[in-house]
């Protein structure tokens, strides 16, 4: 039913009426009203997401055909295509993402158990606090490049120095944020939950880590963008395989177009990720009404 429907009347049905007037419903039914002028003009939202990236890609590829982007500055969307196809066929493209995701989540995992673990002890505890606190906020300001040097003595030029220049860098904004999380919990709730009888523990459990929680999956979406910014530089450390080692023979011939095409997959497993954080928002926080957009 429609506005136009409503404001020119309307009447029951037929089998709703009684021969001596309008029968009343044995039940009352909720009717969304939308207006058909916006039912027939709403785009589907996938479509309105897409536009932007293929418009880039039109105006990418009309500079390329015009002229005014030149092969030699940046390879146009044909030959990545092209390129992308050879290093498919070949089998060397699926193998360096294997490679690349291998250290990404092996350095996630390590570096945000730790954050967890620290934001916990710090976020519950006051003296957890005072020891844990200040010496990530000293850490967390030291650039990770800065201690590629470093790792590398520490650890050698093997796989060990970028796990752990990956796991550095995503461990500082799970730990901000959890911790942020735990300390962000409404005294009201803490109050109610003593009430209903909850001991330490408890509360711990059921009150202030799901309280915690939407800030923590934040912290998760912000260490998984970070994970694969680590990855680029830990992959030019004298690496032989994985998309960072691709990259690195493509800038030492001047490949373009194999540059632009490990830029993508980098752009596409980073968004596959972040696409699998939001699936466990939609899980672990339906119970938390929020707004979505007008």
């Amino acid at each position: 039913m429609s506005i136009t429907e409503i404001a020119r009347g309307y009447s029951p049905p037929r089998e709703l009426q009684s021969p001596t007037g309008p029968a009343t419903p044995a039940r009352s039914e909720l009717v969304r009203l939308t207006p058909s002028a916006a039912r027939a003009g709403r785009v589907p939202r996938w479509l309105r997401r897409a536009s932007g990236p293929v418009l880039l890609v039109g105006l990418w590829h009309l500079a390329s055909v015009t002229g005014l982007l030149p092969a030699e500055v940046l390879a146009g969307p044909g030959t990545v295509l092209s390129s992308a196809a050879k290093l498919i066929a070949s089998g060397e493209l699926q193998a360096a993402i294997v490679v690349s995701m291998q250290r990404a989540m092996t350095g996630l995992a390590i570096g945000g158990s730790i954050g967890v673990l620290l934001a916990i002890l710090s976020g519950l505890t006051r003296l957890g606090e005072d020891l844990v606190d200040a010496p990530m906020q000293m850490l967390r300001t030291v650039p990770n490049v800065a201690l590629i040097p470093l790792l590398i003595i520490w650890f050698g030029i093997g796989e060990a120095p970028k796990i752990a220049l990956i796991a550095l860098a995503t461990a500082f904004p799970l730990y901000l944020n959890v911790y942020a999380g735990i300390r962000g919990v409404d005294q009201s709730l803490i109050e109610a939950g003593r009430t209903l009888g909850l001991g330490r523990l408890g509360l711990v459990r059921h009150v202030i880590l799901p309280g915690a929680l939407p800030n923590a999956l934040v912290g998760l979406r912000y260490s998984l963008g970070i994970a694969w910014l680590a990855l680029v530089f830990g992959e030019q450390i004298n690496a032989t395989a994985g998309v960072g080692y691709l990259m690195a023979n493509a800038r030492e011939f001047f490949q373009t177009d194999v540059i632009v095409v490990c830029l993508v997959v980098y752009a596409f497993l980073g968004l596959a990720v972040d696409l699998v954080v939001r699936t466990l928002e939609r899980i672990f926080l339906a119970w938390r009404p929020s707004f979505t957009g007008a």
